[in-house]
């Protein structure tokens, strides 16, 4: 997929993280991963995919680092693909996926929910700053270029001033 990014795309994030999980089966295979599916045969049942598909995404997931083949069995030889850390840091941009797509919908027509596995209570996921707690979704959070933009970024977004903050330890 990463070869359907335009070339003055290249250096934006959202078109960089849509080349590695832009493509449907992938976020699909993803998130059953979330949900302990591990094998092969596990994902093809749950997700009605060819095993052509299916091959070719776990492929491109494990290659991208997002997954982690491993040997479970031997003669014949079978192999599991679990998430790695790359992998799971990708959860909450699945929730929030699904908590938008529910957001559209009736509560009545939701087939999938997201709950505190503790007490079976819903949650309502937002993403937020880090450093304030406040939600991104305001309209007072912009993007703006990063120290890296190139010439062409940095025009796009001249009319934002910038502070970078300090990197997390």
């Amino acid at each position: 997929m990463a070869g359907k990014i335009r070339l003055e795309d290249r250096e934006c994030p959202l078109s960089s993280a849509l080349g590695h999980v832009g493509e449907w089966w992938t976020l699909l295979i993803l998130h059953d991963a979330f949900d302990g599916y591990t094998r092969f045969d596990q994902f093809q049942a749950n997700l009605g995919v060819s095993s052509s598909i299916l091959t070719s995404r776990l492929k491109t997931l494990t290659g991208q680092g997002l997954l982690e083949r491993r040997r479970y069995q031997t003669r014949p030889d079978r192999y599991e693909y679990v998430l790695t850390d790359l992998g799971r840091s990708l959860r909450p941009v699945v929730v929030a996926l699904a908590a938008w797509g529910n957001s559209r919908l009736d509560p009545s027509e939701r087939s999938m929910i997201l709950v505190d596995r503790s007490t079976g209570l819903e949650a309502d996921p937002v993403i937020v700053d880090r450093s304030t707690g406040r939600p991104l979704d305001d309209a007072d959070f912009v993007f703006a270029a990063g120290p890296a933009a190139s010439e062409t970024m940095r025009k796009r977004y001249e009319h934002i001033p910038t502070q970078v903050a300090p990197q997390r330890p």
